[in-house]
């Protein structure tokens, strides 16, 4: 197991690894949006465009891209918010189809409405 650090990855505030690289297998940690100003955006579309932005520029990092995503899990706090969810994912994804889980949840750390995890190939 390697965690993955360089200049480009963040220093996270809580005792976890950004992404952390097992056989080839890239586990990226959730992904709140929240910039590291400590600024959350306001609603659903920011708020998911922003975790994607992050969660490319970690693969990116770490030397794999979001075409190599195998699994996504993503957490909301409102499943009514479903419909604007899939579809920037859809837009951000492509033809690219990674397996998928979403899981409604109660309140997420600082009022943020969508957190996302996933695992990628290296």
């Amino acid at each position: 197991m390697k965690i993955v650090t360089n200049k480009d990855i963040p220093t996270p505030e809580g005792h976890y690894s950004p992404i952390v690289e097992h056989n080839g297998t890239l586990y990226v940690s959730g992904q709140i949006p929240r910039t590291e100003a400590g600024q959350v955006p306001d609603g659903i579309e920011a708020q998911t465009e922003l975790v994607f932005s992050k969660l490319a520029h970690l693969l990116t990092a770490a030397g794999s891209s979001t075409d190599r995503v195998i699994q996504v899990r993503i957490y909301l706090t409102d499943i009514a918010l479903w419909d604007t969810v899939n579809q920037l994912y859809s837009d951000f994804f492509g033809d690219h189809r990674p397996a998928r889980c979403v899981v409604p949840t109660g309140e997420l750390h600082y009022g943020c409405l969508i957190e996302l995890e996933a695992i990628a190939a290296v």
